[in-house]
């Protein structure tokens, strides 16, 4: 057994967590405390000299318990597993996923700085990429999935900007239409930019899970997470998380550190009960998923669906799923067929769905992005992602499929479609 290496569910329950040291507690303890003591004042200058990078680790050394704004054991046992789904090298978790996301791009740009982005990305990042990050000066160059390799290259260099890039955003598959990026092209073109410092690219995973998707695997520097979603899975918590290579997390987790925004020792420990059953949570939903998106494809209401596992054969997204996912999710949109009135009188109709923003929890969820999670988006840029007013996401859960379908079915029922007379 010594030798064998076991799959990341096999782990959530014991890596990372010494009984012995929790008075033989079988679960890890919440810690609820904001510092530690030391042994000895040597020992309390050591970890310090860490802690603010005076040194670096010698070898076998573990970094010590100091203050629970720098690290404390809920989290770190956390993180510890979190990174083994993502076969990632150090982890960070954050009070919220757009804490993790924002933290990210203040760390790796700076005024002067040109950041490339796919589009569409979520409500809240769109809403501090146009409007935060031109304040402290940073420029920002968006793409969409339409985009060919050719494409993306010739609209970097053609920015003008092209010296100035410093770091790239995506999100893939894209909240809310599912759009994929090819984040190995991306890759490809990115190095080919000539750059002073190797370009930093990070994949946001929320969509997806640490389960159907594994960025670092094509080329990605970070992967983050809405933990929240998935990871968190219970909607009963708020969390994010950034995964990488040790040097560029070292520098996550110093910003972290003075900026405040990591989360507490209570959604750590709530966290750490969550991922327990992340695999078969996730499983089930996708399982869901797939007979919901069969059932609407064929509906006479719905004009147009947006599901992974219903990509053309012989496509380009269908090429980039097959490479870079191994699992077509949970996560459906669909255009019903008129506009804003038929969306809500179909989300109005729901019963066992509930009518919420978020994703990703044991319990289904429905939503108007347009007017809810987009909102915030300028109304042009949600036209050109495709976010409309006929638009509907849905966040498959883990209840009987065909009291799901039976939901969806009563309540496109109740949808009257209006006539459009031409003149």
């Amino acid at each position: 057994m010594k030798d064998r290496s076991m799959k990341p569910e096999s782990l959530m329950m014991s890596y990372g967590y010494k009984p012995e040291l929790s008075e033989g507690a079988i679960k890890c303890p919440i810690f609820l405390t904001s510092t530690f003591v030391f042994k000895s004042a040597e020992e309390g200058k050591s970890y310090f000299e860490l802690a603010y990078g005076k040194r670096e680790k010698l070898p076998g050394e573990e970094m010590g318990l100091i203050y629970s704004r720098i690290n404390n054991p809920d989290l770190e046992i956390l993180e510890n597993r979190l990174r083994l789904w993502d076969r990632a090298e150090d982890c960070a978790v954050f009070e919220s996923g757009m804490s993790a996301i924002s933290t990210v791009l203040l760390e790796f740009l700076k005024p002067g700085d040109l950041l490339l982005y796919s589009s569409p990305t979520y409500g809240g990042t769109d809403h501090f990429i146009h409007h935060f990050l031109p304040k402290i000066g940073v420029q920002t160059l968006g793409f969409t999935s339409e985009m060919d390799e050719a494409d993306l290259e010739q609209a970097i260099l053609s920015s003008g900007k092209a010296q100035q890039l410093a770091h790239v955003h995506l999100e893939t598959p894209a909240n809310p239409t599912n759009a994929l990026i090819d984040i190995a092209m991306v890759r490809r073109v990115v190095d080919r930019i000539p750059t002073e410092e190797k370009v930093s690219i990070a994949v946001d995973n929320t969509y997806m899970g640490p389960l159907w998707q594994h960025p670092l695997d094509h080329g990605a520097d970070l992967v983050l997470y809405s933990a929240t979603k998935y990871i968190g899975g219970h909607s009963d918590l708020i969390a994010g998380a950034v995964l990488g290579n040790a040097e560029l997390m070292l520098r996550v987790k110093t910003l972290r550190t003075f900026l405040g925004n990591m989360a507490s020792p209570h959604t750590g420990w709530m966290l750490l009960r969550s991922l327990e059953t992340l695999k078969i949570r996730m499983e089930a939903m996708q399982a869901n998923a797939v007979l919901v998106a069969d059932f609407l494809k064929q509906h006479p209401k719905v004009e147009k669906i947006n599901y992974l596992g219903l990509l053309e054969q012989g496509s380009r997204d269908r090429e980039i799923f097959e490479r870079q996912c191994s699992g077509p999710g949970a996560m459906v949109s669909f255009h019903i067929r008129g506009g804003e009135s038929e969306a809500f009188q179909f989300l109005n109709s729901l019963q066992l769905i509930k009518l919420a923003v978020s994703l990703g929890g044991t319990e289904s969820l429905a939503e108007h992005p347009k007017s809810m999670t987009h909102a915030g988006v300028a109304e042009e840029h949600q036209e050109q992602m495709g976010v409309t007013d006929a638009l509907v996401r849905l966040s498959i859960g883990v209840e009987n499929h065909e009291d799901l379908i039976y939901d969806l079915s009563q309540a496109l029922d109740t949808v009257k479609i209006r006539e459009v007379t031409h003149q």
